[in-house]
Order: structure tokens, then C-alpha cells, then sequence
């Protein structure tokens, strides 16, 4: 396919609004963590989608929030830089005031359109349309992939005339090993509460592939608190396994092929304020 327009296209919104949802239903597939805890993202997620003679580059990015981490910092920092110099920006409802100050056009995206009345979500367009001049307000359900096709449509009039700016059978810029990391943190999310799973990072160690095409993935999954470590292992070691098994299903589907995963839990305390394991763990400035 001959790619005659290309561009980059930031996906900015508050915490929880389904961003990573809409980027996997952009791309096609899993690339960037969904769970239903607020944060879930920490890096930019770069996602690239070949449509008709147009190259898309959507850049999935971490919720806007009041930090209280310099992992939060960190976070706030990727959202801000992710909007500087873009072709368009997605808004997926918020953040009026902010995507006031851009130059670039912004369509007002209102997701997960499923869970509310069409009488409500009219009057929330309404609100929105009247709060800033948005180039499109498109109502969509990521999770149903349903107005996502007609929202690739009306994004291509942004796109300038250019080159592709990846490969056509590339569908993120993130390393494997760093995907694997992020499916692993993903299982975290989803089978523990409270603050313990948000106190989490995970390093693959051990990333290498056997003749007969299988995986050997080491990754240590590091708490914030002994106690946390505990709980993460669980009984018998029963919450461990269990993480590590829904994580291998995911990553077999990502890799294609069969992996052996073996997952170990250590504690290092208040990581979120110490930059040099923050950097250690993947999150590093562009």
C-alpha cells in the first residue's frame, strides 16, 4: 500500500476515559494495558495504523492528574510533551482549557457511549460543542469498536501529504520486552486492590528464544513494602501463579508463540521517588 499522508495524532483525557481501550481498537489488537483502575498507563505508547493511502501514528498517553509521586511527575510530563508538536489531538472529554493554548486541530471524542441514555449523551455534545470550537464531536464505544472505523475516516483530513513514518507491518514502537513488562503489570492491576498494585513495576531479566521457537521470559515484579510482596505471592504462592498465568496467555498472543515465564517478587521501597529506578524500570524521558 502506497502511503501518501502521514501524522502524529496525541490521545490526551483524564484518568480512566479509555484511552488505551481506543488505541487497541484503533490498531486492531493488544498493545497498550487496559484495566479499570485510574493510572493504568505510565509511558507514551506509540501505535501506528495503515489506512487507505494514510499512515496514522497514535500516541496513547497517561492520564492527566494531580501528581503526588515523581512517578507522577514523570507521567504529567509525558501527557504535556505528547501534545506539543502533533498533527491533531483526540480529546477524550476534559481538558478544555488545556487544548485551548494548541494550535492543533482537536476532535472531542465521548467514549463508552454503551453506558449512557442517547438523551444524555446530546446534552453532554451540546455542553461540550458550546466550551470550544472542536473540529468533530464523536460519540464511540472503544470497548464495542463501535464509530471507531468512522473516527479513522474523519482523522485523515488532518494528516499532511508525506511519507510513512514506520514500517507498514509495524504496529507500535515499544520493544517486546517492554510489552511483556506492561502485560505483566496489567494482571497486577486486575487481581489486586487498593494502592498495592499501583506501587508495582516489572523488569524483564531474562528475554531469549529457543531453537524450537519458544520464549524464556524472567521478569521480577518489584512492591513498594514487604507486606506488599506477601500479598502479591499470596498463599502457597497462589496469587503469583495466577498472575503469571493470565499474563502468559496474553503474551503468547502477542508473541505468537509458546513462553515460559518465570516471575520472582522483591521490595524496593518508595521506587516512585527515586528517578534512577524510575529510569531503571522503562520510564524514560523522549
Amino acid at each position: 500500500m502506497e502511503i501518501r499522508k502521514s501524522g502524529m495524532i496525541s490521545i490526551v483525557g483524564r484518568p480512566n476515559v479509555g484511552k488505551s481501550t481506543l488505541t487497541n481498537a484503533l490498531v486492531g489488537e493488544k498493545i497498550a494495558i487496559v484495566t479499570n483502575k485510574p493510572q493504568t498507563t505510565r509511558n507514551r505508547i506509540c501505535a501506528v495504523v495503515n489506512r487507505e493511502g494514510c499512515q496514522f501514528v497514535f500516541l496513547d498517553t497517561p492520564g492527566l492528574h494531580k501528581a503526588r509521586t515523581r512517578l507522577g511527575d514523570y507521567m504529567v510530563k509525558v501527557v504535556k510533551e505528547s501534545v506539543a508538536d502533533v498533527d491533531a489531538v483526540l480529546l477524550l472529554a476534559e481538558l478544555i482549557r488545556r487544548i485551548k493554548e494548541l494550535n492543533a486541530p482537536a476532535v472531542l471524542v465521548i467514549n463508552k457511549i454503551d453506558t449512557v441514555e442517547k438523551e444524555e449523551l446530546l446534552s453532554v455534545m451540546q455542553v461540550y460543542g458550546a466550551a470550544h470550537d472542536f473540529a468533530a464531536i464523536v460519540p464511540i464505544s472503544a470497548k464495542r469498536n463501535e464509530g471507531v472505523d468512522e473516527l479513522l475516516g474523519l482523522l485523515a483530513q488532518f494528516l499532511p501529504e508525506g511519507p510513512q513514518l514506520f514500517p507498514e507491518d509495524m504496529v507500535t514502537d515499544q520493544p517486546e520486552r517492554q510489552v511483556c513488562a506492561e502485560i505483566i503489570r496489567e494482571k497486577l492491576l486486575l487481581c489486586l486492590d487498593k494502592e498495592i498494585p499501583h506501587g508495582t513495576a516489572v523488569e524483564i531479566t531474562t528475554f531469549s528464544e529457543r531453537d524450537d521457537g519458544i520464549i524464556d521470559l524472567d521478569a521480577t515484579i518489584y512492591c513498594e513494602k514487604a507486606s506488599h510482596k506477601g500479598i502479591i505471592i499470596g498463599k502457597g504462592g497462589a496469587m503469583l501463579k495466577k498472575i503469571s498465568t493470565l499474563a502468559r496467555t496474553d503474551i503468547e498472543a502477542f508473541m505468537g508463540t509458546k513462553v515460559f515465564l518465570q516471575t520472582w517478587v522483591k521490595v524496593k521501597e518508595n521506587w516512585r521517588d527515586n528517578m534512577n529506578l524510575i529510569k531503571n524500570f522503562g520510564y524514560r524521558d523522549e
